[in-house]
């Protein structure tokens, strides 16, 4: 009979030691999927701030561009020509 309280004891107490570990997983779980979600959203924070440079520096450089164009007309024609010919070559082999 004493075995039978003591086995007893011992499977409560494994019970309550499971429920506190799942418990403690649980808590676990919600505080990386609330880290996850901030995670996310800096991300999206970075990958704006980023879009917004890029699209400036683009921007820019068309800005440059047109005024090499405007300025070198002829020269930039013959750029052109002579890229379009060496992509034509390499598209060849």
């Amino acid at each position: 009979m004493a075995e039978t309280k003591s086995a007893f004891a011992e499977s409560s107490s494994a019970r309550a030691q499971t429920e506190a570990a799942m418990e403690d997983l649980a808590t676990q779980v919600a505080a990386l999927r609330e880290d996850l979600s901030r995670l996310s959203q800096s991300m999206a924070a970075v990958g704006l701030g980023a879009k917004s440079v890029v699209a400036e520096e683009a921007q820019e450089i068309t800005e440059q561009l047109r005024g090499r164009v405007r300025e070198e007309p002829i020269f930039m024609v013959a750029a052109a020509a002579g890229i379009g010919y060496l992509i034509g070559l390499l598209s060849r082999r």
